[in-house]
């Protein structure tokens, strides 16, 4: 069994900037690809970021490409999503992801997933 944990999450006043942590535990294996996606009020869970299993690939949503940056760290096994220059429209519920794949496909089968962290970006 898989567990995906985040943590960081927050209120943060427009311009500023958060750090989410993912840390993954369990039987996942050594391949795998950390994304994050995330959940506004009355919206469909959408593709924020995604990172390989090397970490030498990542991929970003056009919202969020230039402010956000993931990473990982295989030797804890846990990701990051580092946000700067937040905004009221990046409020939402922010969720790890996990894809067992050597080439990350983003709009593909996210097979883990964490319980969510709230974000909230106040004007």
């Amino acid at each position: 069994q898989v567990h995906l944990v985040e943590s960081g999450g927050g209120l943060v006043q427009a311009g500023g900037s958060l750090r989410l942590s993912c840390a993954a535990s369990g039987r996942i294996g050594s391949v795998y690809a950390m994304g994050w996606f995330r959940q506004a009020p009355g919206k469909e869970r959408e593709f924020v970021a995604a990172i390989n299993w090397s970490g030498v690939d990542t991929y970003y949503a056009d919202s969020v490409k230039g402010r956000f940056t993931i990473s990982r760290d295989n030797a804890q096994n846990t990701a990051a999503l580092q946000m700067n220059n937040l905004k009221p429209e990046d409020t939402a519920v922010y969720y790890c992801a996990a894809q067992v794949a050597v080439v990350v496909v983003p709009t593909g089968f996210w097979a883990y997933w964490g319980q969510g962290t709230q974000l909230t970006v106040s004007s």
